[in-house]
C-alpha cells in the first residue's frame, strides 16, 4: 500500500505496522489507559471525601494540584532517565511507581495522608507519559507517527471510562465511606503492564544508535542541555503549548463530577451517565485528532480544536441550559477538550533532537502539567466567590487560548524523519 493510500484511509496505517511497532503501540496504549484510570479515580471521589472529612474546595483542589506538580517533576526526571538508561526501562519503573502509590492512597486516614500518597503517585504518573510518548514517537515511522501516538492517547479515555464504571458499581454495592477506598485499591492493576513491557518491547533503533555514538565519543547529554541556545526557544514554546493543553483539560475534568453533582443536582448514578457521554466524546476526539494530526498537520489540529473547545466550554459552564442539553453537549466537550492531545506527543518528539529528546519532551510536557496543576486549586478557591461552572470556564478558556498562541509560534513538523544525530 502506498503512502498516499495510507494517508487517505483511517485504518490502513495499523495494518502496515511492523511487529515491533505493534508491540510498542499496545504496551503504551495499555500503560496510558491504566495511568488514566489511576489519575481519574481522585476526581471521582472528591465529593465523597469532601463530605466525610469536611474538606474545603481549596483543600480538595490542593490534592489534585500537588499531584500534578509532582508529576511535572517526575516527568522531567523520567525524561532525563530515559536519555540515560533507555525508554523501556524508564517506562517500567514509572508504571510500577504510580500503581503502588495509588493502591496506598486507599489506606489514607486523613487529608494529610492522602495528600502525601497522591503527591508520591504523581512522580510516576508524570514519568509514564514522558517515557511512553518518546518511545512511541521514535518507534513509529514518520507518515504514521501522528496517528499512532494520537491513538495511544485515546487509551486515556478508556482508562477514564473504566474508572467511572468501577466507581458507579462500587458506590452502588458499598457504603461510600468504604467504596472510595476500594476504588484506590484497584489502582494496583497497572503493575501487570510492567511484565508485558519487559517481555515484548525493545528500545527504538534511533535511540540505541544515538546512545552508541554518544558513548563512543564520551559525549553524554547534559541535564540542562535543553536550555542551551540552539533549543531554548523550542523548550520555552513547547512548555507554553503544554501549559495550555494541560491547564484547560485539568480545569474541566478535575471539577466536572463535583459540578454535575453539586450545581446540577445529579446523583452518583446520573453523574456517571453524563460523564460517560463526555468520555465517549473524548475517545472520539482522540481518534479523530490522531488522524488529523497526520492529515492536516499538528498546528492546524491545535488551532481547530482549541477554538472549538473555547466555544463549547463557555456554553457548558456559563450558559443557563437544561440538563438534557448538557447531556448532549457533553460529547463535543469531551471531543474538543481532549482531542488536541493526539498531536502533542508526535509534535514534541519531532521538535527535539534525539540525544535530548527524552529530557526535552519530558520537561516541556510536564512543565505544562505543573503550571496547569495550579488550575484545579485556583478553581477551588474561585468557586467561593462565583459559581463553580463559571470558575471552571475562566481558567479553561484562558488555557485553550494559550494553546492556540503557542502553536502559532512553532513550526510545522508533519512527516519529519528522526535521525540519531538530530
Amino acid at each position: 500500500m502506498t503512502t498516499e493510500t495510507a494517508e487517505t484511509s483511517p485504518t490502513a496505517w495499523f495494518q502496515e505496522m511492523s511487529p515491533p511497532e505493534r508491540r510498542t503501540f499496545w504496551a503504551c496504549f495499555a500503560g496510558w489507559g491504566l495511568d488514566a484510570m489511576d489519575v481519574q479515580i481522585y476526581s471521582l471521589v472528591i465529593p465523597t471525601i469532601t463530605a466525610l472529612w469536611g474538606l474545603s474546595g481549596g483543600q480538595a483542589g490542593q490534592i489534585a494540584t500537588v499531584t500534578l506538580l509532582c508529576s511535572a517533576v517526575g516527568g522531567w526526571l523520567a525524561g532525563l532517565l530515559a536519555d540515560r538508561i533507555g525508554r523501556v526501562r524508564t517506562l517500567q519503573l514509572t508504571i510500577l511507581w504510580f500503581s503502588v502509590f495509588t493502591f496506598l492512597s486507599g489506606f489514607a486516614q486523613s487529608y494529610e495522608q492522602l495528600l502525601l500518597a497522591r503527591a508520591l503517585m504523581g512522580f510516576g504518573f508524570g514519568g509514564e507519559w514522558a517515557a511512553g510518548a518518546v518511545l512511541m514517537g521514535e518507534v513509529i515511522r514518520p507518515e504514521h507517527r501522528g496517528k499512532a501516538v494520537g491513538t495511544v492517547q485515546s487509551g486515556w479515555a478508556i482508562g477514564w471510562a473504566v474508572a467511572v464504571i468501577v466507581q458507579t458499581v462500587l458506590f452502588q454495592l458499598f457504603d461510600p465511606a468504604e467504596a472510595w477506598r476500594y476504588l484506590f485499591f484497584l489502582g494496583i492493576l497497572p503493575a501487570v503492564a510492567v511484565f508485558l513491557v519487559r517481555r515484548y518491547v525493545e528500545e527504538p533503533p534511533v535511540f540505541a544508535e544515538a546512545r552508541r555514538r554518544a558513548e563512543a565519543a564520551g559525549d553524554r547529554p547534559g541535564s540542562l542541555e535543553i536550555f542551551s541556545a540552539p533549543v531554548l526557544k523550542t523548550t520555552i514554546l513547547t512548555a507554553l503549548l503544554s501549559t495550555g493543553a494541560q491547564g484547560g483539560y485539568y480545569a474541566v475534568t478535575t471539577w466536572l463530577p463535583s459540578y454535575l453533582k453539586t450545581e446540577k443536582g445529579l446523583s452518583v448514578l446520573n453523574t456517571g451517565g453524563y460523564l460517560g457521554v463526555v468520555i465517549a466524546g473524548s475517545f472520539a476526539g482522540y481518534l479523530v485528532g490522531a488522524y488529523l494530526a497526520d492529515r492536516i498537520g499538528r498546528r492546524r489540529l491545535f488551532f481547530l480544536f482549541s477554538l472549538c473547545a473555547i466555544a463549547v466550554v463557555f456554553a457548558y459552564t456559563s450558559l443557563d441550559i437544561g440538563n438534557t442539553a448538557m447531556l448532549f453537549l457533553g460529547f463535543p466537550l469531551g471531543f474538543f477538550g481532549s482531542g488536541y492531545f493526539s498531536g502533542v506527543g508526535a509534535f514534541l518528539t519531532e521538535l527535539f533532537p534525539t540525544r535530548i529528546r527524552g529530557s526535552g519532551q519530558g520537561f516541556a510536557y510536564n512543565f505544562g502539567r505543573g503550571v496547569g496543576a495550579l488550575f484545579p486549586m485556583l478553581v477551588g478557591y474561585l468557586k467561593a466567590v462565583m459559581p463553580l461552572g463559571q470558575a471552571i470556564g475562566v481558567f479553561a478558556i484562558g488555557a485553550y487560548a494559550l494553546l492556540f498562541l503557542a502553536a502559532l509560534a512553532l513550526p510545522e513538523t508533519k512527516g519529519k524523519t528522526l535521525h540519531a544525530d538530530g
